[in-house]
C-alpha cells in the first residue's frame, strides 16, 4: 500500500551561528553592495541589512526552495534574492549589475531547519525519505545514489566525506539489503542499519553521524561548490572588500584556510633547490588574514550546533 505523501512539519525556530561576529567582520562600508551566498533563514541578511544605509544593497542566494520562500518576508527595496547554487555567485551579481561586491558571506552545510524536518531525510533523529538534497526541485537523492551504487562507490563517499572506519562494512550491508529486494528508502532505515554495524562511536556521537554527512555532501556536491566559489571571490571582490566564511567541519574549513593563506603569504621557499640566475620570484598578495572567530561558551551553551563553527574572514588587497 502506497504511503500518503508526508505533511511537512512545522518550522522550528532557527539560530544563527557566529551572526554579530560575521556582519561586524563584514561590513566596511555601509553604502556598499553586499552578498549573502546562503541565506538559510535570513539571520545574516537581516542583521546586513540593519547595519546598511539606504544606499546600500544586498544580494542573497540559496539553493533551498525553503529558503526562497521565507526571503519572501523581507520586504526592502534593497535586498534581492535569487534561486541557486552559492557556486553561481559571480553570475548572479553580474545579472544583479554588480562587477564587484563590498563583502562576500558564505554560511556553508546544512541548516537547522533542514536537520530539523524529517521530510528532509537530512538528520538521523528522525524518521523521513531518504533524500538530504538542499535543492528539492532537481538532483539525485541518497535513495537515488544508493540504490544503484556499488560497495566500493559507496564505501569511498564515507571514507572521503566522512571519514568513517567502517565505512566498507556499512556499504557492504547497504548493497546486500539492496540485493535482499529492501533497498534503503527512509533516513530511519539507514540509521538502523549502520548503529548494527557501528557498535561504538566518540561520546556523545551517534553511529550514524559520520555515514548522513558524508552522503549529505555527496549528493549536494558540496565540495566542489566550495571550491567553485572561492575561485571567483578574487574577481568579484572589491580592494578593502571583505570575505567571511563559515564553516562547519574540517573538509570545509581546510578548503577555506587553504585559500585565503594561498593568496595572503608568499609560498614557502625549498632552500635547497637552486634559483635560476636573473629569476626573482615575487609574490604580491592579493588578500590579507583579518580574523578568525569561534563561538562564545555562551553561544555554544544555548545551541549546541555552534560548537564545530568557525569563521574566517580575509579582505581583499
Amino acid at each position: 500500500m502506497r504511503q500518503a505523501a508526508p505533511t511537512p512539519s512545522a518550522e522550528p525556530a532557527h539560530r544563527t551561528v557566529l551572526l554579530h561576529e560575521a556582519v561586524e567582520q563584514l561590513i566596511t562600508d555601509p553604502d556598499g553592495v553586499y552578498l549573502d551566498a546562503t541565506f538559510g533563514r535570513g539571520g545574516h541578511s537581516r542583521a546586513i541589512l540593519e547595519r546598511l544605509s539606504a544606499r546600500g544593497r544586498l544580494i542573497a542566494i540559496d539553493r533551498d526552495p525553503q529558503a526562497v520562500q521565507a526571503a519572501a518576508q523581507i520586504q526592502d527595496p534593497r535586498f534581492v534574492m535569487v534561486h541557486g547554487p552559492f557556486a553561481d555567485f559571480g553570475r548572479v551579481l553580474q545579472q544583479q549589475g554588480v562587477a564587484q561586491a563590498d563583502g562576500l558571506l558564505f554560511d556553508l552545510g546544512v541548516s537547522s531547519p533542514q536537520l530539523d524536518q524529517p521530510e528532509r531525510g537530512f538528520s538521523f533523529r528522525g524518521d523521513g525519505p531518504l533524500d538530504m538534497r538542499m535543492d528539492t526541485s532537481s538532483g539525485q537523492t541518497v535513495a537515488d545514489f544508493l540504490a544503484t551504487a556499488s560497495v566500493d562507490e559507496i564505501a569511498t563517499v564515507l571514507r572521503d566525506y566522512g571519514d568513517e572506519r567502517a565505512a566498507v562494512q556499512i556499504a557492504k550491508k547497504i548493497v546486500a539489503r539492496r540485493d535482499a529486494g529492501a533497498p534503503l528508502a527512509r533516513s530511519g532505515e539507514l540509521a538502523a542499519l549502520v548503529a548494527g554495524v557501528v557498535k561504538s562511536r566518540e561520546p556523545g556521537q551517534d553511529p550514524a553521524t559520520r555515514t548522513f554527512q558524508a552522503l549529505r555532501i555527496h549528493v549536494n556536491a558540496e565540495l566542489a561548490q566550495i571550491d567553485a566559489a572561492l575561485s571567483q571571490v578574487l574577481a568579484c571582490l572589491k580592494p578593502g572588500g571583505r570575505l567571511a566564511v563559515i564553516s562547519f567541519h574540517s573538509l570545509e574549513d581546510a578548503r577555506v584556510k587553504r585559500f585565503i593563506q594561498s593568496h595572503a603569504r608568499a609560498p614557502a621557499v625549498d632552500r635547497r633547490v637552486p634559483f635560476v640566475p636573473g629569476v626573482t620570484a615575487t609574490f604580491v598578495p592579493q588578500l590579507r588574514e583579518v580574523a578568525r572567530l569561534r563561538p562564545s561558551a555562551a553561544e555554544i551553551g544555548a545551541n549546541a550546533r555552534a560548537r564545530s563553527a568557525i569563521l574566517r574572514v580575509a579582505q581583499r588587497v
